[in-house]
C-alpha cells in the first residue's frame, strides 16, 4: 500500500482548490493512504473526508518553529512513498525535503526544490496563457498519474446537510459579501442595492466568518428586508457548502466562499473588482458566472492580491460594476422585470 501526503498550509480557499490532488490521488491508487497537512483553522474542512487516511494540522500561529519540528519528526516517522508539495514557501520546502520519502515533489519557486527529487515549474496564468489553479496542482502529479485534473471537492456529512435543512423551505439566494482584502470586496452599499432588486420571493442569506458577522449585519439592516437572515459565524465550512449546494444561486467575491461552491458544485457568481479570473482562481462549477466592470481600466489588476485600499482612492474597478450584471445570472423566469 502506497502511503502519501500532499501539503498546502496556505489559506482556505488554497486548501480547497488542493483537494483536487486528493481526488486524483485516489482515483489513480484507490488503495493508497493518502494524508493531508493543511494550516490550524482549516482542518474541519476535511471532516469525513472518505479518501484521506488523516489530516495532519501545522498551527503557524503558536509555537511556529517548534510546531514544525515536531512535524517533520511525525513525517519521517510515517516513511511515506511520496511527498506532494503544494506550497512555494521555505517552510512547507523543508518538510519536503527532509521528510524521508521516496520521492519528494513540489514547485520550483520554493526555495528548498534543489533538494526535491522532482520539482515542476509553476506557471503563472495571464490573460494570454490562462491556467488555472487545478491544473497548476495536477502537473505535480501529472508524471505518475495523467494530465487530466480533477475539480476539488469536499464532502458535507449528513448531519451537517441536517443543519441547514430548517432554512431551505423556499427558493433561496446566498451571498457572501466580505474578504480579507478591500479590494476584492464588493461594497457593502452595492449588496443592498442589490438585493434590494431582488424578487421578494426568495429567502435571502449571508453567509460568512465569525469576523464577518458585522459587515452582514450591516448589510441585512440596510437592506430593510425581513427575508434577509444573518448567517455568519453560524455555520462551519461544510454546512455552509451544504446550504450553497441547492442555492438557486450563491454570490460570491473573488475569495474562499467561490471555492466553498466549486467543491460542491453549487450554482455560483463571482463578482471580480481588483483582480482577473485570468489570475487561474475562478469558479469551477457547472453553473459557473464572472461579473466584472465591462469597460477596460488601465489601473486593472492592480497586484496578484487584494489590497487594503484602493491605491488611486476611487475604487472603479467595483463601483462600477452595474446591478443588472449580478441580476443577469439568476434564472431567466426568476430576474426582475
Amino acid at each position: 500500500m502506497q502511503k502519501l501526503l500532499v501539503i498546502q498550509t496556505a489559506f482556505i480557499g488554497d486548501a480547497i482548490l488542493a483537494t483536487g490532488i486528493i481526488e486524483k490521488l485516489h482515483a489513480s491508487f484507490p488503495d493508497a493512504a493518502i494524508d493531508f497537512l493543511v494550516r490550524k483553522g482549516n482542518e474541519t474542512l476535511l471532516n469525513g473526508h472518505p479518501f484521506l487516511r488523516e489530516v495532519l494540522v501545522w498551527n503557524k500561529k503558536e509555537g511556529k518553529l517548534k510546531n514544525l519540528s515536531r512535524l517533520l519528526l511525525e513525517i519521517r516517522k510515517r516513511r511515506y512513498d511520496k511527498v506532494i508539495n503544494v506550497q512555494r514557501f521555505a517552510a512547507t520546502g523543508i518538510l519536503t525535503a527532509f521528510s524521508g520519502a521516496g520521492e519528494t515533489i513540489g514547485f520550483d519557486k520554493n526555495p528548498l526544490s534543489f533538494l526535491f527529487s522532482v520539482k515542476k515549474e509553476h506557471i503563472i496564468s495571464t490573460p494570454q496563457h490562462p491556467k488555472h489553479e487545478m491544473e497548476r496542482n495536477n502537473d505535480l502529479i501529472a508524471h505518475f498519474t495523467n494530465g487530466t485534473p480533477c475539480r476539488p471537492k469536499l464532502y458535507p456529512s449528513a448531519y451537517d446537510r441536517e443543519q441547514v435543512k430548517q432554512y431551505k423551505g423556499s427558493s433561496y439566494i446566498s451571498i457572501s459579501p466580505a474578504s480579507i482584502w478591500f479590494t476584492k470586496q464588493y461594497p457593502a452599499q452595492k449588496w443592498v442595492s442589490f438585493i434590494s432588486r431582488l424578487p421578494a420571493h426568495y429567502a435571502l442569506y449571508l453567509l460568512g466568518g465569525t469576523e464577518d458577522v458585522e459587515l452582514c449585519q450591516i448589510i441585512a439592516n440596510s437592506s430593510g428586508k425581513r427575508t434577509v437572515m444573518n448567517l455568519a459565524g453560524k455555520l462551519s465550512f461544510l454546512q455552509s457548502c451544504a446550504l450553497m449546494k441547492d442555492a438557486v444561486m450563491n454570490y460570491v467575491n473573488d475569495s474562499a466562499p467561490m471555492h466553498l461552491a466549486s467543491a460542491v458544485n453549487a450554482p455560483v457568481t463571482a463578482v471580480y473588482c481588483s483582480t482577473l479570473p485570468s489570475f487561474g482562481f475562478g469558479p469551477l462549477s457547472d453553473r459557473s458566472h464572472i461579473v466584472e466592470i465591462e469597460e477596460p481600466l488601465a489601473c486593472r489588476p492592480c497586484g496578484l492580491h487584494g489590497h487594503k485600499a484602493c491605491p488611486l482612492n476611487h475604487f472603479n474597478c467595483a463601483g462600477k460594476i452595474k446591478e443588472e450584471q449580478l441580476l443577469a445570472t439568476l434564472p431567466a423566469d426568476s430576474r426582475p422585470v
